[in-house]
């Protein structure tokens, strides 16, 4: 009974023993593989939803980009989001991409070669972004670019939950090396890029951030907005390292649309989501480091609620495998000490306003997600829900006005019959 209950946690903690679901790569893997196709159309409408009443199309994957997938084992998808058409505006439709990967040589590495190894390995995952063709139209009226988003701290394992303060020599500044190697890319193919790094802010003492960097696509540096919320669950103990982030909500307006990045934690916050919202922003990424024993069940929830309720679409991305430690750690919960957090079950997906979503890369390997999206639809599930019309703002802004107050006093009407 012990050993078998012993193999249940391990399969819990790393999705199936493998990362897989059962062998399959992904929930949508596992039923097209075992329901009829009529079945699965059905389910599938239903667990993914209808993209303007018709199911999400799929896009044709450039030769180039296959090959590179192929030859570098790496999951590669694409699909489209469409819009209905308008009388007076022109679609503006551009390509998105999320990158999920695993680190490339075990943590027992010089912090040099990992780096190094991390760079190799993302090369061909952004060349195939690259060679799929979506600079040629970034200047016409319906045009196309790619947006690029990567994982959270994504040049390096996710060590922020060991405690061992070595791994702060992997923060860089803003215009550090991670930077300028992704802008390089951005200037080769005329894409933004998000690059979410540990920041080492040098003109304040050395303090650390969990940052993410806005990469123009003319190489320029647009600006970074720090993680606004600290987890402090389990192992995800992450104040060791830096605290919450005093950049605000910021929403980048570039040449493709406006952006936002809700980072990791941020996302079981919903007034985090509505802020960005807010100031504007048509799309918001949430790189994330997240394992299955913690938080899948919540993983194809909360960004899907998050781009209903704030009419705006969502690309959410976790990163992928099992990261090993060299020093066993705690987390002060009683569980036994361990050298890993469990498996980082990938699932990067996108959401739309209208409740559609893709299916999810693998749970187990690195990938490229490459989606279109008409970003006219955050304007017309706007018109058509009237979430911004019919919010009660001033409401809600005197709520939190007195919550915030050390004299705050819930509203809270009790029955007289309870004689209290």
């Amino acid at each position: 009974m012990e050993k078998s209950e012993a193999v249940a946690n391990e399969n819990l903690r790393n999705g199936g023993g493998d990362g897989s679901i059962c062998g399959y790569e992904s929930l949508c893997q596992l039923l097209s593989s075992n329901l009829e196709p009529h079945l699965f159309e059905e389910v599938n409408r239903l667990i993914l939803g209808l993209n303007c009443g018709k199911a999400l199309q799929s896009v044709a994957i450039p030769e180039p980009a296959k090959a590179l997938s192929d030859e570098h084992d790496f999951d590669l998808q694409a699909f489209r989001f469409n819009a209905d058409r308008e009388a007076l505006r022109e679609p503006r439709v551009v390509r998105v991409g999320l990158i999920q990967n695993s680190i490339a040589i075990p943590t027992t590495a010089s912090f040099s070669d990992q780096k190094k190894a991390i760079f190799q390995k993302l090369k061909p995952i952004i060349e195939a972004a690259g060679s799929s063709g979506v600079n040629i139209l970034c200047l016409q009226a319906s045009w196309m670019m790619t947006l690029r988003e990567l994982q959270e701290a994504w040049m390096m394992p996710f060590a922020f939950c060991t405690r061992e303060k070595k791994w702060c020599e992997l923060a860089e500044p803003i215009d550090g090396e991670s930077t300028k190697f992704l802008q390089e890319y951005a200037r080769k193919y005329n894409m933004v890029i998000v690059s979410p790094i540990l920041e080492r802010d040098v003109n304040h003492g050395d303090t650390l951030w969990n940052t993410a960097i806005i990469i123009g696509n003319h190489g320029n540096i647009i600006g970074k907005h720090r993680k606004n919320h600290i987890p402090r669950v389990g192992d995800f103990n992450e104040s060791t390292y830096y605290m919450e982030g005093n950049t605000g909500h910021p929403v980048f307006e570039t040449a493709f649309g406006k952006i936002a990045v809700n980072i990791c934690y941020g996302r079981h916050h919903p007034l985090n989501w509505l802020a960005f919202g807010l100031n504007g922003a048509e799309i918001v990424f949430n790189p994330s480091a997240t394992v299955g024993e913690l938080s899948e069940p919540m993983w194809p929830i909360e960004a899907r609620n998050a781009a209903i309720a704030n009419s705006y679409f969502v690309g959410s991305i976790n990163r992928v495998g099992t990261e090993i430690f060299p020093n066993a750690f705690t987390s002060g919960d009683g569980k036994p000490q361990h050298n890993d957090f469990g498996h980082f079950y990938g699932s990067s997906y996108f959401s739309a306003p209208d409740a559609s979503c893709t299916p999810s890369l693998s749970r187990r390997k690195d990938g490229l997600l490459i989606t279109d999206m008409d970003l006219n639809l955050c304007r017309q599930l706007k018109d058509k829900w009237g979430f911004r019309m019919t919010a009660r703002y001033e409401i809600y802004a005197d709520l939190l006005a007195r919550y915030v107050r050390p004299d705050f006093e819930p509203q809270v009407i009790t029955d007289p019959s309870l004689n209290r």
